[in-house]
């Protein structure tokens, strides 16, 4: 296979590293302490794959996958999970086709995570309000100097 035809067919995908992973977790928790509420954070690359979890001892053990599927839900639509109410809007099908999807959030405390408007991951937090959730998100995100 000529160099031509791999580019033609492989396109290069940026993800978050372990490294600001590490630094996003931290800083959430941080956050979620100052604010006094346990939260459950998970970020995901940017297929939506879990790069890392943590939970805060007490916080909610069903929001683990909360978390997670926020996550997920954020890297692989590149959008708020707060804002997926909008962006279906009144179309009843979507309503029901979505709600049926597994793994779909449509609450907040899921962002994307972007470098310089590229799309790297997702976050998601959950264990608390969802403006806290999402207000942890956001510390993570300006901890490693993403949108």
């Amino acid at each position: 296979m000529s160099q031509n035809t791999v580019s033609s067919v492989a396109i290069p995908q940026s993800v978050i590293s372990a490294e600001a992973v590490s630094v996003a977790l931290e800083a959430a928790v941080a956050h979620a302490e100052k604010l006094g509420v346990k939260i459950n954070v998970a970020l995901a690359d940017s297929g939506g794959n879990l790069t890392g979890f943590l939970r805060m001892p007490g916080a909610f053990i069903q929001s683990i996958d909360i978390a997670i599927d926020k996550a997920y839900t954020a890297a692989g639509f590149g959008f708020s999970t707060k804002d997926w109410m909008k962006v279906i809007g009144h179309d009843e099908g979507m309503k029901l086709g979505f709600s049926a999807r597994p793994r779909l959030v449509v609450f907040g405390g899921g962002l994307p995570v972007r470098v310089a408007g590229e799309l790297i991951g997702g976050i998601g937090v959950s264990g608390a309000s969802e403006a806290q959730d999402e207000e942890c998100a956001r510390a993570a995100l300006a901890a490693i100097g993403a949108e």
